[in-house]
């Protein structure tokens, strides 16, 4: 073995960015509702936390009225402030 063949106990990890986009534009959504629970409960992770923009790929502008609609459904109960594996 001379010292130009180089081995790798497992292969090296070649990242591949998966290109980010935001699914309102995508579908053209103009307003979010905060009585539709269940589309909202994929915006938030299993203790009920909104995820961020960098996570989703959602535009500002939506991150925004995603975050107002989940608070709103918050305060009426349709969603949980805090639990523990909100998602089964």
């Amino acid at each position: 073995m001379s010292k130009t063949d180089i081995r790798y106990l497992t292969p090296i990890d070649i990242e591949v960015k998966k290109e980010k986009y935001c699914r309102f534009k995508k579908a053209g959504i103009k307003y979010i509702d905060y009585k539709n629970a269940d589309y909202l409960s994929m915006l938030v992770n299993e203790q009920g936390k909104i995820l961020p923009r960098r996570l989703t790929g959602t535009s500002q502008k939506y991150q925004r009225k995603v975050a107002q609609a989940i608070k709103r459904s918050r305060h009426i109960a349709l969603m949980p402030y805090v639990t523990d594996l909100y998602k089964k």
